[in-house]
């Protein structure tokens, strides 16, 4: 059988015949990605990039699974059309989420599929999910119809476009001597390298203490001697408690280079 290739792992569809592609064109959200490859900006796919896609899946008989997950809350750039969306020979199933625009408790996600692999998909379904709650899909259809969503992921953005900004100017003015922020250009998180060494699990233990959650960007590499760094998430923080965090943070951080950490057994 032939491969089923990611095409945003650097692989050239033109070397291979893949019968699926995945892809993101609003913006490469993966962290592992970026890191790996050390893309420091996520970008959207160009319609050039889109239009040579679509035509080269139609050339080799391939199917393209566009993920759209994150790309309601864009902070950077015009809004993109959606891959689906200029299709013409129904070859891609737009696939998304509302765990991250709503809430995850909701269990849905959502799936627009060429006509021609419904009768497929719906059989899938069906053996491998006999039930989603009837009640909680007409409850969401009503708010969506009602124009709710729309409100609702427009509020979000206001919100998310602060905590974000926060982090960026917060580590700009606080942090810079120790830390490099990549802004991602969706989503909920973004990365901050270190410029220099630190002892991020240090950090990350007197973080705690000061009751400020921290993450290392370790666990996101594929590679063994991972680039030092930390993993910032703003999607459940208050905007007001961000300034707050960068303050006890570089409280510790000079604490770290100006004398000796005594630690004690927490």
């Amino acid at each position: 059988s032939r491969p089923t290739l990611p095409l945003n792992s650097a692989v050239c569809t033109r070397r291979f015949f893949p019968s699926l592609i995945c892809c993101h064109p609003f913006t490469d959200h993966s962290l592992n990605h970026r890191l790996r490859f050390g893309i420091h900006y996520s970008m959207p796919m160009s319609l050039g990039r889109k239009t040579a896609l679509l035509a080269r899946a139609l050339e080799i008989g391939a199917i393209i699974i566009e993920d759209d997950y994150d790309s309601e809350f864009r902070y950077e750039g015009r809004p993109q059309d959606s891959l689906q969306s200029i299709d013409t020979h129904g070859l891609v199933v737009f696939l998304s989420s509302l765990s991250k625009v709503m809430l995850p408790e909701l269990r849905i996600g959502y799936v627009v599929v060429p006509e021609s692999i419904l009768p497929a998909l719906c059989i899938a379904k069906h053996l491998s999910d006999w039930h989603t709650a009837s009640m909680t899909q007409h409850a969401l259809a009503k708010f969506i119809d009602d124009g709710h969503l729309a409100k609702h992921i427009r509020r979000g953005h206001s919100i998310y476009t602060s905590r974000r900004e926060a982090i960026l100017r917060g580590f700009a003015t606080h942090l810079a001597p120790w830390f490099e922020v990549v802004p991602s250009t969706a989503g909920f998180h973004m990365a901050a390298f270190a410029r220099k060494h630190v002892d991020i699990d240090l950090l990350l233990r007197l973080g705690r203490r000061a009751g400020v959650g921290l993450y290392s960007l370790e666990g996101f590499y594929f590679e063994a001697q991972p680039r030092q760094g930390l993993f910032l998430g703003f999607g459940s923080i208050d905007t007001l408690d961000i300034d707050t965090a960068i303050s006890r943070v570089r409280g510790i951080l000079l604490q770290m280079d100006g004398a000796e950490v005594l630690e004690v057994s927490e």
